[in-house]
Order: C-alpha cells, then structure tokens, then sequence
C-alpha cells in the first residue's frame, strides 16, 4: 500500500492508552508504509509505549509519533460541551490533524455523540449531504457477504429526506468497495407489507422507490439484516442503534450460555475440546468484536468509531478498517458519486 498517516485517540474509550496504544504498536509492526499518530497525554501515552515496547522495532518506531493532547472527553460528557470547551481535548487534535491533512484518517473508541459533533463541525459534510450518518458492515447468513447498516446512532430524529440521503450514500460505498455494481437497498420496518410503518417509514419509501439511482429492494424486517437478502439497510439512528446493542447482547447471551453448558460436566468438556475448531470459526463470525470499526459517512475526511469496550484485537481491527478506506479514498469516491447523484435528484 502507499503511505498512510492515522491520526490515533490514544486516550478514548473505556480503557483508553491501555487497549489503543498496543492496538496501535501491533497494526503498525504489520504493515511497513504505515504512521501512526498517537494523539494524547504525551506523558501517560509514552509511558505505555515504553510498556510495551516488545512490539517496536527499529523501523517501526520511526512511523511513531506522539501528538500531546491536554485534555479528554469523557465517555459520558454533553457532545455540546465537548465541543464548545474540550478544544485541545485528544479527540478535537486527532481530528484536527485530519483536517489539516498532517494525517489521513482518524480513528477514536470516545464519545459517540461527542465525536460526530467534533468531526462534522472540524471536517463539514460532503456537499448535498445534511447529516452524516454512522454505518459499519454487519456478518450474513451468506458467508462472505455482509450487510451494511446505517444509521446507527449518529442521528435520532431523522426525516425522509435524510434516510432518503443515507440509501445513496450506503449504496455508493458499498459498490465503491465492493464487486457489486448496483447493491440492493432494503429500508428497516415492522414488515413487509406497503401499508405498515410509519409515515417516516412510507414517506421515505417513496423517495426510493422513485430515485433511479437506487436499486431499492423494499421494506425488510429485522430477521432479514442477517439473511444476505440485501446490501444495505437504512433506518434512522435511534432505530439502528438499538438493533446493533441488541444484537451484541444476544450474541453476549449465546457465548454466556454455551461457555456454562459446556463446563457442566467432564464429558460436556471433553466435547468442548473436540468443538474448539467450529467454536473459534463461529466466535469469528458473530463476535461484534470481529466486525470492529464503523465509519462517519458523509465528512468530508475520515473518521472511524470504534467500540468503546474494544479490547486491544478488535481496536486493532477499527485501524485496519481506516487503512482500508485511506487506500480506497472513500470521501473522494463518495463526494463524486453522491454529489451527482443528490444534485440531479435536487436534494
């Protein structure tokens, strides 16, 4: 790959410097082209690279650079305040050096709310584009194929004129990045049927239906995310942000109770031995860990969100998620796309 700078939010997340400076030492040991900036307490942030120091070579500490960063936006603070009063926080710098083009790409385990409000106040929307929206590729029943899902909680009092905007903006990157030429796009209701959902739902229905640009497959419920029905589902943020937590807590509830039927007895034990091959295959396609790492659609730069749980593989996993759309120029890409698109349709 070419060179690639990332700005890192060394101190976001629940673990902060513990969980992204590893994360971050071991993406940057793997590929040779790659910076990375550690953005943070320049004091706490160098302390734990020296911690673990094991993973720095002589060349790789050379793509290493600390970026001091005085403050820190909590997990639970006001995005308003963040923005307003927290401007050298780690998030606002990292951020900032995006814009300034010192680096490519962002990634930050923080504040949901208060990242979305510092990257579209910093980086702006794309043209055409009201509201950015957060989308990241859920697993599929089909193997290989996943399924994009947006929004997932960047905006809670959507209009259909939005869900109208994140049905092209979800197409255009998901055939951006993948083989699929003209990706069906399904919208997330209670059912199938025309005459269910609310007048959000239909009136955004209808948008896309007419939009030509869109191969709009029509409503999907639920069950049919993981199905591989489509490749892309749009619903407004408050929606998808409860159908991502909840899907994480099933999959929580499975590993929980599987862990506790296989410690039941020798022989359920011995049969847990046996499995471990197809019980690490299936921890790989349902563990939300795995799947790490979901984009800021619609900045005019970009950003990736990762986990605020995230243990040091699955953040790693949000880096390699930001090196993917560095190299493949999404903003680019999108603006191109989506701005013809919008403009011709005259949003």
């Amino acid at each position: 790959m070419d060179n690639v700078t990332i700005a890192i939010d060394a101190m976001g997340g629940d673990y902060g410097v513990a969980v992204t400076v590893p994360a971050a030492l071991r993406t940057l040991k793997k590929h040779k082209n790659l910076t990375l900036l550690l953005v943070g307490d320049e004091e706490i942030v160098k302390t734990e690279v020296r911690t673990h120091k094991r993973f720095l070579t002589r060349r790789s500490i050379r793509r290493l650079r600390v970026h001091h960063a005085s403050e820190q936006v909590a997990m639970d603070e006001r995005p308003s305040k963040a923005l307003r009063y927290k401007k050298d926080s780690s998030m606002r710098v990292a951020i900032n050096l995006v814009k300034n083009g010192t680096a490519q790409a962002c990634v930050s385990a923080g504040n949901t709310g208060a990242l979305m409000a510092i990257a579209r106040f910093v980086l702006k929307t794309l043209p055409g584009v009201d509201r950015p929206a957060i989308v990241t590729t859920l697993p599929t029943m089909n193997e290989g194929k996943g399924v994009r899902v947006l929004d997932l909680g960047a905006n809670v009092d959507s209009c259909a004129d939005n869900l109208y905007q994140f049905a092209v903006m979800g197409s255009v990157l998901t055939s951006s990045v993948t083989n699929i030429k003209s990706p069906k796009v399904g919208l997330l209701n209670i059912g199938e049927e025309e005459m269910k959902g609310n007048d959000l739902v239909k009136h955004a229905a209808q948008l896309l239906s007419e939009c030509e640009h869109i191969n709009y497959f029509g409503y999907v419920e639920g069950d049919d995310i993981f199905k591989g029905v489509v490749d892309v589902v749009v619903c407004d943020g408050f929606i998808g942000n409860i159908a991502l937590k909840s899907v994480e807590g099933m999959v929580k509830m499975i590993g929980y109770y599987a862990r506790k039927a296989f410690l039941e007895s020798w022989y359920s034990r011995f049969a847990a031995i046996i499995s471990r091959p197809i019980l690490k295959r299936l921890k790989g396609a349902l563990d939300p860990g795995q799947h790490n790492g979901a984009s800021l659609l619609g900045l005019q730069g970009i950003v990736v969100k990762s986990h605020g749980s995230a243990d040091q593989e699955s953040y790693a996993i949000a880096i390699e998620e930001a090196i993917k759309e560095v190299e493949q120029n999404i903003p680019k890409r999108i603006n191109d796309e989506v701005g013809a698109v919008l403009e011709e349709a005259e949003f």
